[in-house]
C-alpha cells in the first residue's frame, strides 16, 4: 500500500492549527479592536451547531434513507439544489431566531454582526477544516505505520468502501491540495459574517434583506456542489469561492455603511 507523503502529513498539520485559530483569531481581534460584545460569538458557534450539525443533519438521515434521497444523491442537479436549499433555510433562520430572540439585547451595537459570523463561521472552520484534519491525521499515522490493513479486516460494504477512498486520497493527492482548506474556510467565514450582516439588518432596518441572505446562501451552495459534482479542479473550486466571498463581501460592506448611516 501507498504510504502518505510526509509533506502531506505536514500540511494537513497546518490546516488542522488553522482551522481552530481561524476563530480565535476572529473573536479577539472584534472584541479588542471593534469591542464587540463577546456573546454574539458563543451564540453564532451555538447556533451553527444546532441548526446546522444537529436539525439539518436529521432532516438529511431522513431524506437520504428513503427512495428519494437515493435519486438526489445520484442527480447532481437536484442534490445541489437540495444542499443549496436545505443549507440556506436551516442557517438563516438560525440566524433570524438568535438576532430576533437571544442577542435582542445586544443589537445595539451593529458590529454584534460581525461577531456573531464570526462565532457561526469560526465554528464551521473548527467542525470542518480542525476537526476533518486530526482525523486525516490519524488515518495516515495508521496507512504510514502500516496498522491499517488490520483496520480493513474488520470492515465491510460502505464502511469499508468509505475507507478506502479515504486512503486513495490521502495516499494519492498532491500534498498542497491539504492546504487549500485554508483558503476554502476563509472565504466560507467571510461569507458567513456578510450573511450575518444582511440578516442582522434585515431584523433592525429592512426585511427584505432576509429573502437576499436566503438566495444568496442558496446559490452559493449550489455552485459549490455543481462544480465538486462536476469533479471540476480543486483549485478551480476555491478560486470561484474567492471572488464569491469577495463580492459578496463587498455588497454586506455596502449594506452595513447604508444602514450605519440610516440609523444615526
Amino acid at each position: 500500500m501507498n504510504r502518505v507523503p510526509f509533506l502531506s502529513i505536514i500540511f494537513m498539520g497546518i490546516s488542522a492549527f488553522a482551522g481552530f485559530l481561524i476563530p480565535i483569531v476572529l473573536c479577539i481581534y472584534f472584541r479588542k479592536k471593534k469591542r464587540a460584545d463577546i456573546p454574539p460569538f458563543f451564540v453564532g458557534c451555538f447556533i451553527f451547531l444546532l441548526f446546522s450539525m444537529i436539525l439539518e443533519t436529521l432532516i438529511h438521515r431522513v431524506v437520504f434513507s428513503s427512495a428519494v434521497g437515493t435519486g438526489i444523491r445520484n442527480n447532481v442537479i437536484l442534490y445541489a439544489i437540495y444542499g443549496g436549499l436545505m443549507a440556506a433555510v436551516f442557517e438563516e433562520f438560525g440566524r433570524l431566531f438568535a438576532f430576533n430572540i437571544i442577542l435582542k439585547k445586544y443589537r445595539d451595537k451593529n458590529i454584534n454582526a460581525l461577531m456573531y459570523g464570526a462565532g457561526h463561521g469560526g465554528f464551521e472552520a473548527a467542525a470542518v477544516l480542525g476537526f476533518t484534519m486530526i482525523s486525516n491525521l490519524m488515518l495516515a499515522m495508521m496507512i504510514n505505520s502500516g496498522r491499517i490493513e488490520s483496520l480493513l479486516g474488520t470492515l465491510s460494504g460502505g464502511t469499508l468502501t468509505q475507507f478506502q477512498t479515504s486512503i486513495s486520497i490521502l495516499t494519492l493527492s498532491s500534498p498542497y491540495i491539504f492546504l487549500l482548506g485554508i483558503v476554502e474556510r476563509i472565504c466560507a467565514v467571510a461569507i458567513q459574517i456578510s450573511l450575518s450582516v444582511l440578516v442582522w439588518f434585515s431584523v433592525k432596518s429592512n426585511k427584505s434583506l432576509f429573502v437576499t441572505a436566503l438566495l444568496i446562501h442558496f446559490i452559493v451552495d449550489a455552485i459549490t456542489v455543481i462544480l465538486a459534482g462536476i469533479h471540476m479542479p480543486a483549485v478551480i473550486i476555491e478560486a470561484a469561492l474567492v471572488i464569491i466571498a469577495t463580492v459578496l463581501a463587498v455588497f454586506a460592506g455596502k449594506v452595513y455603511r447604508k444602514n450605519m448611516v440610516n440609523l444615526m
